[in-house]
């Protein structure tokens, strides 16, 4: 079902205030793909935890206790490795430099709101 032409421009208003609010965060949802980095991370942790399996397994089969050790230990560096690469961490607040926000969405949303309670129609 296709959108009618006030819905069409109220997304492209929205898209717009995204882009002019955020432009990274904007790139990075219409790109939808996570960064090669990540996946070649992934596979190597998925590499591994698969071949740390198998070191357990050996170790446990064969009562040799140093290469089980060897074997979870490797499972877990490959699951962290996996789990960084999922959730990679953003720039972190401190780090980032503070925007001036103008006429963004909140702050149209809370002079609504602050008009609404002013007229008393809320």
């Amino acid at each position: 079902m296709p959108l009618s032409d006030h819905e069409q421009r109220l997304l492209e208003q929205m898209e717009q205030a995204l882009y002019a609010e955020d432009p990274k965060f904007a790139t990075t949802l219409r790109s939808g793909r996570p960064r090669a980095g990540n996946r070649v991370t992934l596979v190597i942790g998925l590499v591994v935890t698969l071949g740390g399996l198998l070191l357990l397994l050996a170790g446990v089969t064969s009562s040799s206790v140093p290469v089980g050790v060897l074997g979870f230990v490797a499972m877990l560096v490959g699951v962290f490795l996996g789990w960084t690469s999922l959730h990679a961490p953003a720039k972190s607040a401190a780090s980032a430099t503070p925007k001036k926000r103008r006429g963004g969405l909140n702050n149209k949303l809370e002079s609504r709101w602050a008009k609404r309670r002013e007229d008393g129609t809320f």
